[in-house]
Parts: structure tokens; sequence; C-alpha cells
């Protein structure tokens, strides 16, 4: 009996979390032409920075936040130092209360580098004045050995 429910729950967890990867995962930009030049046009015109230049403001403990625009599962798993969590599907509705000052430095990532395109385009669109792109996924600030908080 004890058997066959761990299996069931195992199989179960898998299950759900290959969901989570499919509703959460960025599209790859190049899945669709629309969607690439959507991207395209916010990332032309928002200012963007290296993971290594956001790990240099960490560092110097610069007075910056860290903007993570996945989704809650995504920034559990782990995040950069410090960071804060909005999800890319409230961020309009949210940030102002998680976010007052609009002058604020605000860098904004995510697992692949497009929904933080999009989300510091909204962001620069919403009167934020300081809020840059950290041009790079996720998965290379994680490759460069850089601290993540869980």
């Amino acid at each position: 009996m004890f058997k066959k429910a761990l299996v069931f729950m195992v199989g179960l967890a898998l299950v759900l979390s290959m969901v989570n990867i499919g509703i959460s995962a960025d599209p790859p930009p190049a899945m669709n032409p629309k969607v690439k030049a959507t991207l395209d046009s916010a990332k032309a015109a928002i200012k963007k920075v290296s993971a290594e230049n956001v790990k240099k403001a960490i560092d110097s403990k610069e007075k910056a936040i860290i903007l993570d625009v996945r989704d809650g599962g995504e920034f559990a798993a782990g995040h950069l130092p410090g960071a804060i969590n909005i999800s890319r599907g409230t961020l309009e509705f949210v940030v102002f209360g998680k976010i007052p000052d609009q002058n604020a430095k605000i860098y904004v990532y995510c697992k692949t580098a497009a929904r933080s395109a999009l989300a510091t385009k909204t962001l620069n669109d919403l009167g934020y004045k300081n809020a840059v792109l950290m041009d790079a996924p996720y998965e290379n600030w994680v490759k460069a050995g850089y601290p993540v908080e869980r």
C-alpha cells in the first residue's frame, strides 16, 4: 500500500512539475515572428545591462531593486540575492504598491530575458525612469557561479 502511494505521489509531482514548466516558461522568441518583433521592439526601447553589471551592483550594495518577473514557483526555486518577485502577469496591477518610488533603480530579470524585456518596457511606460533589463537568462547567472537565494 505504501509503495503504491509513494509511486503515485512521485508521478503526480513529476506531472505537476512538467505542467508548471510549460505554464511558466517563456515562449521561445523565434517561435512566432510577431512575438519576436514585439520583443525586439521592447529591447530596442529600453536600457540593458549585463548579468556581470547586476552582480557588481549587488556586491557594491548599490541602492537598487532586483525585480524577478518570473512566476512564484520559479522564484521559489531560486532567485538573485535580495530580489523581489512580481510575476509579469500581474506587474501593472501591483507594482505601484510594491515599488512606490518611480525614480528607484530597478534591475529586471526572468528566465530568458523575454518577459523581463516586456516588463522593463512596461515599467518605463508606467513612469519608472530607471528600470533596466538584465539582458541575460537566469541560467547564465547560475552558470557563472553567482549567488542564488532560495
